[in-house]
């Protein structure tokens, strides 16, 4: 009966082009109605010829004794056509309904019978009769659309849906063929439609044909019949054919319009809900964009203005649709659905976002919307698809800030206090008893993404905003030290969040948090809950976790100590990725203010610490000594903080511009200044003095013209200077004072020598201690900051250090700024000294071009640079020293700076220090002498200096000596030494290095054995020595092999370790030598492998393997053929049994270099060559 019935559709909705009509008509209107006649002439005679037999003549009479509509007298052929229609397409309801209910009652009924069969059957299940073909579903589809074309869109009101005229040339000549002064009325026949297709919509192989194309017809029959508000009775133009319904009939229709509503895939009733509202809000229509309204692809005309109620309706139903539960996600798809990208979907989000920041006036109360709304917008961020998460994070980003903007108060309860909540529980202290106080890995993963999306990705800054944001910022600073210290995806975000707040916030309030966060402020506070810690998460993040008691007060403080340190080690990384920033400068030069001021305070500490105790209670007592106590910690903080930030930051970070150039000059200077009103000048002092005059005079003798702010920025210094020329006991240094002086204020008119002189000698020194040579004259005042600054950062870690000591009182510490500053101040001293011959009185520290040496400079018996006009050889005996010396010693006594260029080319003359000297100064107690010796002596054998070279023994018995010592500087100078010498001379040295190596340095039996220290640093000699000797490694690397396989049974697990990562190092270079050692290598390594206790010994031995298989490469399995298997079930041993994590990584590593060695051997790289052979 389906099949009938389906013929009987298509025969009604047969083309014109197949009836036998007459082709001459007068018009499209009348070539319209004749082929709607003809077909039902047609499906009337089809019918008619099947009443005796078939079952379709009898389901239609049924439908027609059941509905009125369908018995009426009709002359208007549209509507009868549509009539036909709609009779045929209920007929085919009806039927297949029934058909589904009895297969569904079939299935029941027979299932437990027929289960087994089924499962054991390969055959698909049968289909449900309900089920059509392409072919039906095509007839279906054509009968919907003559039923919605010619009775229900002719009928909608204007502005309701969009017109026939406007879809296609058809709709217009239907609009014209209609008969609307017959009855039924307009507004029956539209009801009739809508009902007949919603009857038709219960089958659902049906409702998809007609909801997939006639949906926004349907809904705008459905809002016309239900909610247009009816005529007055008796009103002007009233006709039968204009008559509406009653109120039943009304009410049904809107109930019918809720059911469908809550039915269909709420993205499409959304967009059909926009194109009802119609009107230029809505722009212009794109493709598609009725979707079910059937509007033309391609029409790019504007939609009709919708009349009032129709606008009306349509937003209360939207704004429900957007208040119920996945609404936001609902209405962000139907809009973004479907787009293809580019600035269409900017402006499209912006538009979602703002629809979603702005409450509907059909919303009881805006609290009650942003309540229901705000969570779902914090939802569109954690959406996994790539194209739908991209867009879904632009609306939300949007509608957040848009939200923060407009409706601050609704945005932070909504919105910023949840997205924040993870955050600020992690700094808050727990309440006891409260079990789920611990922040989980997830929920700091989402809360950091989501704050990175918000803030950073929508870079809209405002009050609000940093304000919610400023109270986490410890938190996510706490949170950032933590993934500085393991590996951890949390630390870029954190980062960028820091950054964007430091960038964004004003300049006090980003100060006052950066010495929040580096403990300058008291107790570090607003980080995360005293008792509770960061730990690795099982995903990759971070957990809150409570922190473990310390009952050593040592091992408690050590962690205080270190924790502290290592914060302000991680806010000076921030702030050296600021480098576009003037907040680092700004930040080091009020550190630099407020050092300044706290020297100042010195002496009033000395006199409040001279303060009678015996008189005061117990309370005064231990208020006056926290005070102390306080007071001394403030001042060591800050201190640690000025030491990071000039170790850490270079000084284009820190001294980025002239004016904070200026600044940091001024600092230098009032420091200066309060020393000499307190009458006492240090070495440190003087030093700072020195160095800040110089870089004023650096400034002034620039070769571009300073401007105007450059000089009135440095009219601050005048008062200083005067001071200066006034207090400073050096008569030269208030010369010089006194001429800066003059030239600021002149503004460079009056600019004397004597700063040229100190800026020349000032610019060598800069150069001499960061070990570069002084080229030309700087051409601009950045340059001349950029050249001077390193030096000056220098210099105030040098001052930083030696308060330290003064505030921690300890002799340890007082001696060694002293004997680090003391020969650059010694050295300035004596040539500040010098006169030229004309007793023109010198800058402080500089010398004249003429000057002779002083009585200071002849007492440097080491130093003995050439005469200023002769380019005599070295004399015999002597060894050329450092770059960094040879300015030293020009500084002292040498030729000028001109001949100094001319000799060396960059402006530092080489230096002769005897051999003899040299080894005094080798044996020196103090460290940096010593350390220096030994770097001249080994860059001697580098040059293959004659002198040094005969003298091999006599620094083979000094390098072994320092090699003792316990300073790192020391002895690594002369392990550096010792492989320069094996370097040179390995068939002698090494010899002597590996007897040392296993009795020890001495060859006295009285002498007690070396310590596991010296053993450890003989074998990274030897271990130097193998790498420099290249291709001889196999003919000198035997013996080295021998010596570390003996090593391996060491009672001191330390040194066994050592042995086999020396020994993977050299196994990498013998490469084909290792042959005859193969089997020894493979048991040893074996034995270690599954015997070993320490699990460090371990995991050198399975590292040895992966380094020997990975220098040997593709020969492995020629070198290694007889072992390769012993080695291959020991690393698979690891894998299995051994509970060291470490080890096991390293086990694996190696199977990956054996899986490639392997692979290669077995599938070899195919090369496409020809081979040819030249017969005899």
């Amino acid at each position: 009966m389906t099949s009938s019935i389906l013929n009987a559709l298509s025969i009604l909705t047969k083309p014109v082009g197949e009836v036998s009509v007459s082709q001459a008509h007068d018009s499209q209107q009348k070539a319209l109605l004749d082929a709607l006649h003809a077909n039902q002439v047609l499906l009337e005679e089809h019918l008619q010829a099947q009443e005796g037999e078939g079952e379709v003549f009898g389901v239609l009479a049924e439908i027609r004794r059941q509905s009125e509509w369908a018995n009426e007298q009709v002359e208007d052929i549209t509507w009868s056509f549509a009539r036909e229609c709609l009779l045929l397409l209920l007929a085919l309801a009806r039927h297949l309904s029934r058909l589904r209910e009895s297969y569904d009652q079939e299935s029941l009924s027979s299932l437990p019978v027929d289960v087994s069969r089924r499962l054991t059957l390969d055959a698909a299940p049968p289909l449900p009769p309900d089920v059509l073909s392409v072919a039906q579903q095509r007839t279906v589809g054509a009968g919907l659309q003559f039923a919605v074309t010619l009775g229900l869109c002719p009928y909608l009101g204007a502005g309701v849906g969009v017109p026939l005229g406007r879809r296609s040339a058809l709709g217009a000549a239907v609009e014209s063929a209609l008969r609307r002064d017959v009855p039924p009325s307009a507004e029956r026949r539209l009801q009739v439609t809508a009902s007949a297709l919603l009857e038709i919509s219960a089958v659902s192989s049906l409702a998809t044909e007609l909801f997939t194309r006639h949906l926004g017809d349907v809904m705008a029959a459905l809002c016309q019949l239900g909610y247009r508000p009816p005529r007055p009775e008796g009103s002007a133009g009233m006709s039968a054919q204009t008559q509406g319904l009653n109120a039943e009939e009304r009410r049904t229709c809107r109930k019918a319009l809720q059911s469908l509503l809550g039915k269909v895939y709420q993205p499409i009733v959304i967009k059909e809900l926009l194109v009802l509202q119609g009107g230029p809000k809505q722009g212009r229509v794109g493709p598609g964009a009725s979707g079910g309204g059937g509007a033309v692809s391609g029409s790019r005309a504007p939609l009709a203005q919708a009349p009032a109620w129709l606008r009306r309706l349509c937003g209360q139903l939207l704004s429900e649709r957007l208040m119920q539960p996945g609404g936001v996600q609902y209405v962000v798809r139907a809009i973004l659905e479907g787009s293809a990208g580019g600035d269409s979907d900017w402006r499209k989000c912006d538009a979602v976002a703002r629809i979603l920041a702005t409450c509907p006036q059909q919303s009881l109360t805006p609290e009650a919307y942003y309540s229901q709304v705000c969570p779902q917008v914090l939802e569109l961020l954690h959406f996994k698809d790539k194209l739908t998460a991209q867009q879904f994070q632009r609306v939300a980003t949007r509608a957040v800030l848009t939200m923060v903007e407009e409706r601050s108060e609704f945005a932070q309860r909504f919105l910023i206090e949840p997205l924040l909540k993870p955050l600020r529980c992690c700094g808050r202290a727990p309440v006891e008893g409260d079990g789920n106080s611990s922040v989980q890995d997830w929920e700091l993963t989402r809360c950091v993404d989501d704050v990175f999306k918000i803030f950073v990705v929508g870079n809209r800054p405002s009050e609000p905003l940093l304000r919610s944001l400023g109270d986490v910022v410890p938190v996510i600073f706490d949170l950032y030290s933590f993934t500085k210290q393991n590996a951890s995806h949390l630390r870029a975000p954190c980062q960028e969040i820091l950054l964007w707040y430091l960038r964004q916030a004003e300049s006090g309030q980003a100060l006052a948090l950066l010495r929040r966060l580096c403990g300058l402020q008291g107790e570090a506070g607003g980080g995360v809950a005293p008792g509770w810690q960061f730990s690795p998460g099982s995903e990759g993040g971070a957990v809150l976790t409570p922190k473990e008691p310390i009952s050593d007060e040592d091992e408690e403080l050590f962690e205080r100590v270190s924790g502290e340190q290592w914060r302000v080690e991680c806010a000076a990384q921030l702030l050296g990725e600021m480098k576009d920033s003037d907040l680092p400068a700004n930040f080091f030069l009020q550190l630099l203010q407020e050092l300044t001021s706290w020297t100042a305070e010195q002496e009033e500490e000395e006199l409040e610490q001279e303060v009678d105790t015996s008189t005061m209670t117990l309370l005064e007592l231990e208020q006056h000594l926290i005070g102390q106590v306080t007071g001394r910690g403030q001042k060591l903080a800050l201190l640690q903080v000025l030491a990071v930030m000039c170790e850490g930051l270079p000084h284009t970070v820190l001294l980025r511009k002239p004016a904070q150039a200026m600044e940091f000059i001024l600092a230098m200077l009032q420091r200066a200044c309060v020393c000499l009103e307190q009458g006492g000048e240090g070495p440190v002092e003087t030093q700072t003095l020195r160095m800040g005059m110089g870089l004023v005079a650096a400034l002034m003798s620039a070769d571009t013209k300073l401007s105007g702010e450059d000089y009135s920025a440095m009219s601050k210094l005048l008062p200083l200077l005067e001071q200066i020329s006034e207090l400073h006991p050096d008569a030269l240094v208030k010369e010089l004072a006194t001429d800066l002086r003059a030239a600021i204020a002149t503004h460079g008119a009056y600019r004397p020598g004597t700063i040229a002189r100190a800026a020349e000698h000032h610019a060598t020194h800069t150069h001499t201690g960061t070990g570069t040579a002084p080229g030309r004259a700087t051409p601009t005042v950045q340059r001349t900051q950029h050249r001077t600054a390193a030096a000056a950062v220098t210099t105030t870690t040098t001052t930083t250090t030696s308060t330290t000591t003064k505030s921690a009182s300890t002799a340890r510490t007082q001696n060694k700024p002293a004997k680090r500053t003391a020969p650059l101040i010694t050295e300035i001293s004596s040539i500040s000294t010098t006169t030229n011959d004309n007793r023109t009185p010198a800058a402080p520290g500089i010398p004249a071009s003429s000057a002779e040496p002083t009585a200071a400079s002849k007492e440097q018996p080491r130093v003995r640079g050439p005469s200023a006009g002769s380019r005599a050889p070295p004399p015999a005996g002597s060894i050329s020293v450092s770059a960094s010396r040879a300015g030293s010693a020009g500084a002292r006594g040498g030729p000028s700076g001109s001949e100094q260029r001319q000799e060396q080319g960059e402006g530092l003359a080489q230096g002769r220090l005897s051999l003899s000297e040299c080894l005094l100064e080798a044996c020196d107690p103090d460290v940096p002498t010593r350390a220096a010796a030994l770097r001249t002596l080994t860059r001697a054998l580098q040059e293959r200096q004659q002198v040094a070279l005969e003298a091999q023994e006599k620094l083979l018995t000094l390098f072994l000596e320092n090699l003792e010592h316990e300073d790192s500087f020391v002895y690594l100078s002369a392990i550096q030494g010792l492989a320069v010498l094996a370097e040179a001379y390995p068939g002698r040295i090494l010899q002597r290095l590996l007897g040392e190596y296993q009795t020890g340095p001495t060859s006295s039996s009285s002498q007690p054995q070396p310590s596991l220290e010296t053993r450890l640093k003989m074998g990274e000699v030897l271990m130097r020595a193998s790498r420099a000797m290249g291709e001889l490694a196999p003919h000198y690397g035997l013996p080295l092999i021998g010596v570390f396989l003996g090593g391996t049974r060491d009672p001191d697990p330390t040194v066994r370790a050592s042995c086999l990562s020396n020994m993977g190092e050299l196994c990498q270079l013998l490469r084909f030598s290792l042959g005859p050692l193969a089997q020894e290598l493979s048991v040893c390594l074996t034995a270690l492998v599954k015997t070993e206790k320490e699990a460090e010994v371990r995991r050198a031995a399975v590292h040895v393997i992966t380094l020997l298989l990975r220098g040997l490469s593709h020969t492995a399995t020629q070198v290694l053929s007889d072992v390769l298997l012993d080695l291959y079930r020991a690393l698979k041993w690891v894998v299995r049994s051994d509970r060291d994590e470490v080890a096991v990584l390293h086990a694996q590593l190696a199977l990956e270099e054996l899986d490639d060695v392997m692979r290669k051997f077995i599938f070899p790289e195919q090369k496409l060559e020809k081979k040819i052979v030249v017969l005899p």
